[in-house]
């Protein structure tokens, strides 16, 4: 059998090697930091296979899914890069696209090296909070590069599709970093802002849905979106700068205490996410 190897057994590559069992003619193959997360898998049926020798799992893959935290995922692609199998597939599941893709440039040109982004997951992390239908109706972003072999393109499609995604979105590193940037990691600086306000401990009873809604992801994984707010940093600040100056905008018609300019502005906001919401290309097609 070929061997799907997935390096990183947290919410994501635990998810994602429940989903691919049964994948054609592959064994999933999961590769983890610690026993109590190998112990876990095996326990638990997450893949095929788990072992804590990440070296000889990547030595047989025919594809490595890298599924570790941004700064590791540089690190292991030039620690690893003479390990990787000659006519192999690496890739990977993070949420910053350029500085993955650098980095894969270490790779020796007979490993291919295709960038992925599954827009999916929960404010929740680990191996125990991982399940198989976590990608059920989520964008496939990839981003290959120039020289990507086409049949690993067609094989991420497929897996695409095997695990549930809706479709698979091809674009370049930094349109995806630049979109990133606005739809997921200023949301994320969004709710974490707002669970800075002293009222915080005081609307226990009064937080409904949109207050749920607006901080669902507060509660997140430091180290991961420390790493990617500080890798697409000028993306990022720029988002800010743009919502910022929004905010300014709306305080400002609020205090005028004109009901007539307000209700306007609102109108107008309301009506672009109506327009978003109807149906139609996805941005990044």
């Amino acid at each position: 059998m070929k061997k799907i190897v997935i390096v990183g057994l947290g919410l994501i590559g635990g998810s994602l090697a429940l989903a691919l069992k049964g994948f054609e003619d592959f064994q999933v193959i999961g590769v983890a930091r610690r026993q109590a997360t190998v112990d876990y898998a095996l326990e638990h049926g997450v893949g095929d296979e788990a072992t804590l020798d990440v070296t000889a799992a990547v030595r047989q893959a025919d594809v490595t899914v890298l599924c570790i935290n941004p700064v590791d995922i540089v690190t292991f692609l030039a620690e690893h890069r003479n390990d990787f199998k000659p006519g192999s597939l690496v890739t990977d599941v993070c949420g910053i696209k350029s500085a993955i893709m650098a980095a894969a440039q270490a790779l020796p040109p007979e490993v291919d090296f295709i960038g992925c982004h599954p827009m999916a997951g929960t404010e929740f992390s680990g191996i125990e909070h991982a399940f198989a239908e976590m990608f059920r109706g989520s964008h496939l972003i990839l981003t290959p590069r120039e020289d990507s072999w086409e049949p690993h393109v067609a094989l991420m499609e497929r897996m695409a599709a095997y695990i549930g995604c809706q479709d698979v979105v091809k674009t370049t590193p930094q349109e995806h970093d630049a979109i990133l940037a606005y739809t997921s990691q200023m949301m994320h600086i969004i709710a974490v802002s707002v669970c800075d306000d002293p009222m915080l401990f005081t609307c226990k009873g009064f937080e409904g849905s949109s207050f749920r809604g607006c901080t669902r992801v507060a509660a997140l994984d430091v180290p991961l979106w420390t790493q990617l707010f500080s890798l697409n940093a000028p993306a990022l600040t720029a988002c800010l700068d743009v919502f910022i100056d929004n905010l300014k905008d709306y305080r400002k018609v609020i205090a005028s205490g004109d009901g007539e300019k307000l209700a306007e502005k609102l109108t107008w906001s309301a009506n672009r996410k109506r327009q978003m919401d109807l149906p139609g290309p996805d941005l990044l097609h």
